[in-house]
Parts: C-alpha cells; sequence; structure tokens
C-alpha cells in the first residue's frame, strides 16, 4: 500500500486507514475455539472418585430403608433378617422393593442371615457397599452401574 501524503502536512490522508489481515483474524479465532473446545472436554469429566462414592451413597441409602421401614401397606419388619421360611415367602416382594429403590441403571445384592436377593457383582466393576445393623442381623447391600 502506498502512503498519500496531504501536500505540505507530511501525514497521511484521513481516508487511509491500516487493516488486520483476515487470515489473522480467522487463525485467532480458530485458536480460541480449538482452546475453548479442548477447555469444555477438561471440564466436563467427573473426578475418578466421585462414582464409587455414588454407588456407595445408593448402597447407603438402600439398606437404611431396607433395615428400618416397613415395607408399603405393610406392620411386619422391614426385612425379614432372621426367619429362613417368612425371607422365602417375601423374596419376590424383597426383591421388587430393591428394584424399586434404586435406579434402573443399577443392579444389585441384598446379604441379610436369612438369605440373598439379587446378583453377585461381575468382577472389575466398581461396587458401592453400604451395611446396616438390625435386631436380628446386619443388612448388607451392593450395587453396581449395569
Amino acid at each position: 500500500m502506498t502512503e498519500r501524503l496531504r501536500p505540505g502536512r507530511g501525514s497521511r490522508a484521513p481516508d487511509d486507514r491500516g487493516q488486520l489481515s483476515l487470515s489473522l483474524v480467522e487463525a485467532a479465532v480458530g485458536v480460541v475455539f480449538v482452546l475453548t473446545v479442548a477447555a469444555s472436554f477438561g471440564l466436563a469429566l467427573p473426578d475418578p472418585g466421585t462414582t464409587e462414592a455414588q454407588l456407595d451413597t445408593y448402597a447407603t441409602d438402600a439398606s437404611t430403608i431396607l433395615a428400618n421401614e416397613p415395607p408399603d401397606g405393610g406392620d411386619g419388619p422391614a426385612v425379614h433378617t432372621g426367619d429362613r421360611a417368612a425371607f422365602d415367602d417375601d423374596l419376590a416382594a424383597l426383591d421388587r422393593r430393591v428394584d424399586g429403590l434404586l435406579p434402573d441403571n443399577l443392579l444389585y445384592r441384598v446379604t441379610t442371615p436369612a438369605g440373598t436377593v439379587g446378583v453377585d457383582p461381575p468382577r472389575g466393576v466398581t461396587v458401592g457397599r453400604a451395611t446396616a445393623v438390625t435386631p436380628v442381623g446386619e443388612v448388607a447391600v451392593e450395587v453396581w452401574y449395569a
């Protein structure tokens, strides 16, 4: 670009302005975009310990409810922990109750002195565990993501 000088003054004409290169603007916008995307991936990752803590919370909630609150409409114990015959009679009801207490994406295993409901956790998965004490024994709950 050539400079046009005003006669006798030695300065630029008012209509001449410097321009920033368009490719430089595009490069700057691209760098900002890439950094923004990279930062969003970095910020969206959960803390590695949150999964286990969340599973422990689910297990604690379920074990507390099972050990302390009777089933809806029932006046008996919250979970039959001492009598094997009563446990066998209510096995399906206990399975439905635990299934209703936990989110659909969780599998579980509940262990009482009278028996077990649910499936064994597979090897290598993160498992949340909790135990609640009842008058006739402990109720242990294990949960994991399906």
